[in-house]
């Protein structure tokens, strides 16, 4: 072969071969420019491979609202309390609305804020349990002289531990006596004090949805 067609030859196989080398370097370039900056791919980062398209989340990826399923709380004791005793009316069909009488329960509510936090309650021990002059003016008396005797009467009628009580009005308030001929029974009256006596017994929630139901009177 002449000199100079060999040389046309061998050239021409140099840059043949070089080819492949060209086309195989571009997809590792290109690879390399499409990877995720280093600091997307560590964990914590807000935007983790998978969750984003086009630097945009997906959809359905943002974060959740709260829902108004979550919320349970009334945002006042006395209106969670109505609320609660509308929600046994409405699931009851026996329920006579001509007689449903919430009125009465939000005023005995109202009675019930007065004693519990304006009441003043003076104590002393006395024997078989606790002597008590609770007090007030205006409101707070009007409603101490319609719960605290009442309370009384269903101690005495009814009471699971055996207790005696009694409540005679005093010119601003009741004189509350509670009882007991067991020894044990005297120490559980004279840590409750006023205010537990007042809430011992269980019995203000069906008292509550009765006088709702307009079966009894308030007190």
């Amino acid at each position: 072969m002449p000199p100079f067609v060999r040389g046309c030859a061998i050239a021409a196989a140099l840059t043949i071969a070089a080819i492949p080398l060209s086309i195989g370097a571009a997809p590792a370039q290109d690879s390399q420019a499409g990877s995720p900056p280093m600091d997307q791919m560590m964990p914590g980062h807000d935007h983790m491979p998978g969750m984003m398209h086009h630097g945009q989340p997906m959809t359905g990826m943002s974060d959740p609202q709260p829902s108004l399923v979550d919320a349970t709380q009334p945002g006042q004791a006395a209106y969670g309390a109505i609320q609660e005793i509308v929600r046994i009316l409405e699931a009851d069909p026996k329920t006579d609305w001509s007689k449903v009488n919430l009125e009465a329960l939000r005023q005995h509510l109202i009675d019930m804020n007065e004693v519990t936090l304006k009441a003043k309650a003076s104590a002393k021990p006395v024997d078989g349990g606790l002597e008590i002059a609770v007090t007030g003016d205006e409101r707070t008396l009007e409603a101490i002289q319609r719960m605290v005797p009442a309370h009384a009467r269903v101690i005495e009628r009814k009471h699971p531990h055996g207790w005696s009580a009694k409540a005679p009005t005093l010119p601003d308030g009741v004189l509350f006596t509670v009882t007991s001929s067991d020894p044990k029974e005297v120490q559980h009256i004279r840590g409750l004090d006023f205010i537990g006596i007042m809430v011992s017994g269980h019995h203000h929630q069906w008292h509550h949805l009765a006088m709702a139901r307009g079966e009894m009177m308030m007190h």
